[in-house]
Order: structure tokens, then C-alpha cells, then sequence
């Protein structure tokens, strides 16, 4: 049974930390919305991941540090990203006042 639901539903009041939720996931990618309000990586602590990750900021808007680049990666609605595996990054920033909201596709 086909099942309609909305990305910007379901968003919870209160965010004490960010929210991962798998939309989609099969052996061959995963598909998450992430939600973050003010949260960004702890200091010192790197995203290095085994598969390829592509981003796109829905709402809200966010900063990713890549280690291996001196300037920071601004992204506001429809910005997308694509971060090959191993590419160490942190977000560096999100909006402290309102939801950011982001889908992120594993693969």
C-alpha cells in the first residue's frame, strides 16, 4: 500500500540532539533526514566515512568544514554537496533558531 508522507512533518518541538531518520535503505544506499537545530560536530571529531555521501539542505541552513580545505562550505535551501568517501568533514554550524533540514544519501 502506497503511503504519502511530508519531509517537513513530524519535526519535533524540542531537538536535544540532532534527529537522523532512514527514509529508505536496500543493500545498495541509504536515504536519512537529518534534522539540526544549532548542533554541529563536537570539536575535534572528523565524519569519515566508508561510502559516498551527497547532501542537500531542504531548509534552514548549515556550514560543513572539509579537513582537507581552508574555506568552509555555506549551504542554504537547495545547496547540494557531494562528499566521497573518506573525505573527512564536520558541520562546522547550523541555524540555532530554526530547523535545518537535510536529506543525505549514502551509497
Amino acid at each position: 500500500m502506497l503511503k504519502k508522507e511530508n519531509i517537513f512533518q513530524k519535526v519535533p518541538d524540542k531537538l536535544p540532539s540532532e534527529l537522523f531518520d532512514t527514509l529508505l535503505q536496500n543493500d545498495a544506499f541509504t536515504l536519512e533526514r537529518i534534522i539540526s537545530k544549532g548542533h554541529c560536530t563536537p570539536g575535534g571529531q572528523w565524519y569519515d566515512q566508508e561510502k559516498d555521501e551527497w547532501v542537500i539542505v531542504l531548509q534552514g541552513a548549515a556550514t560543513l568544514r572539509l579537513e582537507d580545505r581552508q574555506e568552509p562550505i555555506f549551504l542554504q535551501p537547495g545547496d547540494h554537496v557531494l562528499l566521497k568517501a573518506h573525505v573527512r568533514h564536520r558541520v562546522e554550524w547550523t541555524e540555532p533558531d530554526r530547523e535545518t533540514i537535510w536529506l543525505a544519501l549514502h551509497f
